[in-house]
């Protein structure tokens, strides 16, 4: 029986491998791909390219998204008291699975606006300034960096458009399942350890900082001018960017210290 849950584990972490370096190899793939001289003749191809892109990098986090799900249902279902079990316990169990949800998904709408994939302009009417359909969507597939490559813009309204990067729809993803994961997560550290308050409060404002990596963006814009909004927006993004990078080795390793934690508190009562 070991022997099977022990393989079984090893299948799903095999799938979540497979589906990061399926996006690796994507960004390079394309990159190889993109062309500044393009003929008119090759852009239809570049566009067919484009949308595959898109399609294998959606089916990448649906391999990783069956991975994560089959490994956090074994690992919970074992119910031994460690810190991986507590924590695929929190994203399972009904009530923590409704916290995961729509901190995931309110989260996921928090970075879509200070990332620049959702915009809002209300100052621009897009129809008049940019000659846009309302409503319409293309891809744009070049030229860029890396990760950067082939956007994908759309037109909502007058004053609603999107504007999806893949690398920043990835962090994005990334971001939003380990923010609410962090957070199903002291949900139910706190609700266990309510009693002997064994989080304290230096653990809950880290924990605020840390479930909001994208903050420091509109923190700092509050103390710009409008007239510098957009001087400062490259070094805010720039910085935001890099905090995020930062924060994401931190949002991994939190839900193991606070697991671990509990399972003190709890060993000593």
């Amino acid at each position: 029986m070991k022997t099977k849950t022990a393989s079984g584990s090893q299948n799903e972490k095999k799938l979540i491998v497979l589906g990061f370096i399926s996006i690796v190899v994507l960004f390079i793939i394309y990159a190889r791909f993109e062309n500044p001289g393009i003929t008119p003749d090759a852009v239809s191809s570049i566009e067919r390219l484009s949308i595959s892109f898109y399609i294998l990098l959606t089916l990448s986090f649906g391999i990783i998204g069956i991975g994560l799900r089959k490994y956090q249902r074994k690992a919970a279902a074992t119910g031994n008291r460690t810190a991986i079990s507590m924590i695929c316990s929190s994203t399972i169990s009904k009530n923590s699975l409704k916290v995961f949800i729509i901190t995931f998904v309110l989260y996921g709408f928090f970075f879509s606006m200070t990332s620049g994939i959702l915009v809002y302009q209300p100052e621009v009417i897009f129809s008049y300034h940019y000659g846009a359909e309302i409503p319409s969507a293309h891809i744009a597939p070049c030229c860029g960096p890396v990760g950067y490559m082939p956007k994908i813009i759309g037109y909502v309204t007058e004053h609603v458009g999107l504007q999806i990067i893949p690398i920043n729809l990835v962090l994005q993803v990334t971001v939003s399942y380990l923010v609410a994961t962090n957070t199903a997560l002291a949900v139910n550290a706190i609700s266990i350890t309510k009693k002997s308050g064994g989080l304290g409060s230096i653990g809950a404002a880290t924990g605020l900082f840390i479930a909001c990596p994208t903050c420091i963006g509109s923190f700092l814009s509050l103390f710009v001018g409008a007239t510098s909004v957009v001087a400062f927006t490259i070094a805010v993004t720039e910085l935001q960017t890099l905090f995020i990078a930062i924060t994401i080795p931190i949002l991994i390793l939190t839900p193991f210290i606070i697991s671990r934690k509990v399972i003190r508190s709890q060993n000593k009562n």
